[in-house]
C-alpha cells in the first residue's frame, strides 16, 4: 500500500511563533500522512517533525545537506546525508506527495520553485507568495489542501 508523503519547509531560523506553527502543523500532517518528510535540520523543520510525532505520526525523513547523520534533529527517524548542500532540496521536494511551505528565505524559495517545476503541489501559508502556489490562510485551510492533493 502506497504512503502518504508530505514535505514540510521553511527557514532553518524562525521565531517561536513560527516554531509553535509549525508543530501545530506537523501534529495535524499526522493525521492527513504517513510520512514526513523535511531537511533534517533545525528551525520549522524539526518543530514540523516534533508536532509529527506528538501527533502520532509514522514516520519522518530528514534529508541532510552535509555528510553525518547526527547532524538531524532528533525528531528524524530516518536520517539521509546528501553531501549536497542546497543541492539536497530537489531531494526533499521529490520526495513528497505535496509540500506546504512555512516562512523561510531562498532555500525555502528555491524548494517551492522545485515544486512547481516538478509538478508538485505546494501549499503556502505564511510563505511566499508566487503564481501557481496553493495558498492557505490557518493551518486548517492547509491541512484540507493537503487533503484534496493526497
Amino acid at each position: 500500500m502506497k504512503k502518504n508523503i508530505v514535505g514540510v519547509i521553511g527557514g532553518h531560523k524562525c521565531t517561536t511563533e513560527v516554531e509553535q506553527l509549525a508543530q501545530e502543523l506537523g501534529k495535524k500532517l499526522a493525521k492527513v500522512a504517513d510520512v514526513l518528510i523535511t531537511g533534517g535540520l533545525s528551525g520549522i523543520m524539526e518543530a514540523a517533525c516534533e508536532g509529527f510525532k506528538a501527533g502520532n505520526g509514522f514516520l519522518t525523513i530528514g534529508v541532510l545537506p552535509g555528510y553525518k547523520k547526527s547532524d538531524a534533529n532528533k525528531s528524524i527517524d530516518i536520517a539521509l546525508p546528501t553531501g549536497l548542500g542546497l543541492a539536497r532540496n530537489v531531494l526533499v521536494v521529490k520526495g513528497a506527495d505535496v509540500v506546504v511551505a512555512l516562512p523561510g528565505e531562498s532555500g525555502t524559495l528555491s524548494e517551492i520553485a522545485y515544486c512547481l517545476q516538478f509538478g508538485i503541489p505546494v501549499i503556502s501559508f505564511n510563505s511566499w507568495d508566487i503564481p501557481g502556489v496553493i495558498k492557505a490562510n490557518s493551518i486548517e485551510e492547509a491541512i484540507e489542501r493537503v487533503r484534496e492533493k493526497l
